[in-house]
């Protein structure tokens, strides 16, 4: 079993929609189940709705999954397996106030040391413990050797037993700390393989600990991804526009194009262009790079345009506001200068919209858009042009400038020869 792991605190980041991808093509890989595991115990910073957009973001990129739990229901076991910690003397009660402890941070600090725990609650007699009425955390004995994580991207990963530390499993109001509750759960949901951001490497020798002091023997794999930089090479943060799903969807991303980047950055596809069926067969994790990857959004457009270029006609044209063919074939010709169905649409919206003509050519455009409400049908835009400049008597600059305003409503762009084929039987709408 493999899981994607996400908190509904806000809008799903590129980083872990990669997290989510790499999960799914791994599990189809090994022919194992991919669990969703909401991780909602943070009640305060829990955001209404975000775990039903989570999974609608999952269904919009084809990630399938076999089951939806959420952590806050795993509560009871978080509870047992701590208290058999606490049992089995692997983990002891801390009375340590926070403001005693943030007095020892502070300590550290001034002495330009890292902060650890000095372990004053591990060794308290037991009277001590059982008629002690002040609030405690409990915290997991820090380990006794070497942590040792055979990583596919980062290859040996060792942590000292200091680096760990005994750390807290459990908080004074009796709700699990991330590790505690993560470690837990990965036990429970029988997890073979854990695919997360490298921001995650430091937990994972607390999560080890952790199912080790429980007895867990199965071996959990890793695979820490490399951060996501943004243009100006620091981690991309909620203030990048980009790190935002929701807000790449919007700008008019396609789902295929924006899998096939994330799956592309930082790795070795056998071609640029692809879609998550075809990165099923080839997709290694080892071969991505252990150096983080850098956020092109002019390389995601690329990629869009292209992914928009496979598309079938009148499925294009639905992302423009139409359904017919002709009208997808003419979104092909505008892709050269659009590069998502935002841009798209607002070109092709243009053509149905009300021109705004410049005074320059405003009789111009005039005396030509009453010549062709009044003209015929033609087939070919020769007979079309022709039949224009002879009954409206324009001709050059005076000619072209105002056609191609009143047809397209840009003073540059495609041929018009070229556009004229997909418009002719929409001329009517055109020339209101």
């Amino acid at each position: 079993m493999l899981r994607f792991a996400p908190s509904p605190t806000g809008d799903m980041h590129i980083g872990n929609l990669r997290v989510a991808l790499f999960n799914y093509i791994v599990s189809k890989q090994r022919k194992e189940d991919l669990l969703v595991r909401i991780e909602d115990t943070d009640k305060e910073r829990n955001i209404e709705g975000k775990d039903q957009e989570i999974l609608e973001i999952l269904g919009l990129f084809g990630i399938e999954y076999s089951q939806v739990i959420y952590q806050s229901q795993n509560h009871r076991f978080h509870s047992a397996m701590a208290l058999q910690l606490l049992h089995d003397k692997k983990a002891f009660s801390c009375f340590c106030s926070p403001q005693w402890l943030e007095k020892k941070r502070e300590e550290s600090k001034e002495n330009k040391i890292a902060y650890r725990y000095d372990n004053a609650c591990e060794n308290l007699p037991a009277e001590l413990v059982i008629d002690n009425m002040n609030p405690f955390t409990i915290r997991i004995k820090k380990p006794d050797e070497t942590i040792v994580i055979q990583d596919y991207i980062k290859g040996k990963v060792s942590f000292e037993p200091d680096e760990v530390d005994s750390f807290i499993i459990m908080r004074q109001e009796k709700t699990p700390t991330y590790n505690f509750a993560c470690a837990v759960d990965d036990m429970l949901g029988d997890i073979s393989l854990v695919i997360r951001g490298e921001d995650h490497m430091s937990n994972t020798p607390k999560q080890i600990l952790i199912r080790n002091s429980l007895g867990y023997s199965k071996n959990i794999e890793y695979a820490h991804l490399p951060i996501i930089l943004n243009d100006e090479g620091k981690k991309m943060s909620k203030r990048d526009d980009a790190s935002s799903v929701k807000w790449l969807l919007e700008e008019g991303y396609l789902p295929s194009a924006i899998s096939n980047y994330l799956i592309l950055i930082g790795n070795k596809p056998p071609k640029e262009i692809f879609d998550i069926k075809e990165a099923v067969e080839w997709f290694r994790l080892e071969n991505i790079s252990k150096s983080p990857a850098r956020f092109d959004i002019d390389k995601l457009k690329f990629i869009n345009r292209e992914h928009l270029k496979n598309l079938d006609s009148k499925e294009l044209s639905r992302y423009v506001g139409f359904a017919d063919t002709e009208i997808g074939e003419l979104a092909k010709v505008y892709l050269e200068e659009a590069g998502t169905t935002k841009e798209l649409r607002a070109k092709i919206q243009a053509i149905f919209a009300q021109k705004a003509i410049p005074q320059e050519f405003e009789e111009q455009a005039k005396v030509m858009a009453g010549t062709i409400k009044n003209a015929p049908f033609f087939e070919e835009y020769e007979g079309f042009k022709n039949y224009i400049m002879k009954e409206s008597g324009l001709k050059g600059k005076n000619f072209f400038k105002p056609l191609r305003l009143l047809l397209t409503g840009a003073e540059h762009g495609p041929d018009v020869a070229e556009i004229y084929k997909y418009l002719k039987n929409y001329i009517g709408e055109i020339i209101k």
